[in-house]
């Protein structure tokens, strides 16, 4: 009798153990758009990572932890660790799209497909646009993939107050404490350098040459050389080609006399 108790006392606590052990699970997100930077937190024992553009990603957990899967795209997931789980040590997590969807809306009059009794009897007024039903929109420049991407991840305040009722942005947290919202910032001040430079090189090249000469092969050099100045971008975005031939100008003038120093 006292083997058999023993023998339960193991077999108990060997399950014990397996369940207090933290280990290292790799996982997949699978969805239908972007897997870059979905947030995977484990909620009980607080320890977060994001996944990387193919989906993937690894994280610390043990048994009956609560994973929970937010991404502002997606319809959240929490997922209970099991002992399935924790022997493979992988999980596959298929995501929702979240669908915002509005209820079908009949604008004007039905046409019969005679035109000029759809003419007549039109009453035509001006188009409809989304200011006039009350729906939110945007006239502006239509943003980049990057761009677009930056507002996703740090958009709105830190935290929402409903009268006595605190809500906090974790979303917006865990991308500055990560750092994607730092890398998001840099690759659109990249891509708007990028664009600038296209822009000078373009409009400006046979005017900025025409004053001062420099060999073919350095002119792509020196846009660089101007584009690392902080100046480069803020002048780009005054809009104004004079002021960025001015700026330009004295950049070549300072990288004329570099090349030609060390050409000494």
């Amino acid at each position: 009798m006292k083997r058999t108790n023993y023998i339960s006392f193991l077999f108990f606590l060997s399950v014990f153990c397996s369940s207090s052990q933290t280990t290292d699970l790799k996982g997949q997100v699978f969805a239908n758009a972007e897997l870059d930077g979905i947030h995977i937190l484990n909620i009980s024992a607080e320890e977060y990572t994001i996944t990387n553009r193919l989906g993937a990603f690894e994280i610390s957990a043990r048994v009956n932890d609560t994973i929970l899967v937010s991404s502002v795209q997606y319809i959240p997931k929490k997922i209970v660790v099991s002992h399935e789980m924790m022997t493979s040590r992988f999980i596959k997590i298929n995501l929702e799209d979240r669908i915002n969807e509005l209820d079908e809306v009949v604008v004007g009059k039905v046409l019969t497909g005679d035109l000029m009794s759809d003419i007549k009897n039109s009453n035509a007024k001006p188009e409809i646009n989304f200011y006039d039903v009350g729906i939110p929109g945007y006239t502006g420049k239509p943003k980049t993939q990057k761009q677009r991407r930056l507002i996703e991840a740090d958009a709105g305040k830190f935290v929402y107050y409903y009268g006595l009722v605190a809500t906090i942005n974790i979303h917006k947290i865990l991308n500055r404490i990560s750092g994607r919202t730092k890398k998001l910032k840099r690759l659109v001040r990249l891509e708007e350098q990028d664009a600038c430079m296209d822009k000078a090189i373009s409009n400006l090249s046979d005017d900025l040459f025409g004053h001062i000469e420099l060999k073919e092969e350095l002119k792509t050099e020196f846009f660089y050389y101007a584009s690392e100045d902080p100046k480069f971008l803020e002048t780009c975005k005054l809009e104004s080609d004079i002021k960025l031939f001015e700026f330009l100008i004295d950049k070549l003038l300072a990288f004329h006399i570099q090349v030609a120093s060390s050409d000494d």
